[in-house]
């Protein structure tokens, strides 16, 4: 499985951006936390709200997820992280399921 991390300006955005790769069948799910992010942009220290967005996905569709994120989001430069990883049999095999459109 993939777990794809990125952050948005706002909930709306994540919101967005997960409820179209859901659709389009990109990913089974996804997760939106608040957070507090501070960091450098352009020599200066930036301290703002964002969202996180963490996305679940099989390796297969994790390049069309970070290409289809990238067009869709209004960051000049997002961080968008892919991890690969494993999971529980269980929630594996729902992962499979999902994305192969055996809905539990």
């Amino acid at each position: 499985m993939m777990l794809i991390y990125t952050t948005c300006k706002d909930e709306f955005e994540a919101k967005k951006i997960s409820e179209i790769l859901l659709k389009e069948k990109l990913i089974a799910c996804a997760n939106i936390i608040q957070s507090k992010s501070l960091y450098f942009w352009q020599g200066e220290l930036k301290n703002e709200n964002e969202s996180i967005l963490l996305i679940k996905t099989i390796k297969d569709k994790s390049n069309l997820v970070v290409t289809k994120i990238k067009q869709l989001h209004s960051y000049r430069l997002p961080a968008i992280i892919q991890i690969e990883g494993t999971a529980t049999i269980e929630f594996e095999k729902w992962l499979s399921g999902v994305m192969n459109e055996k809905h539990f």
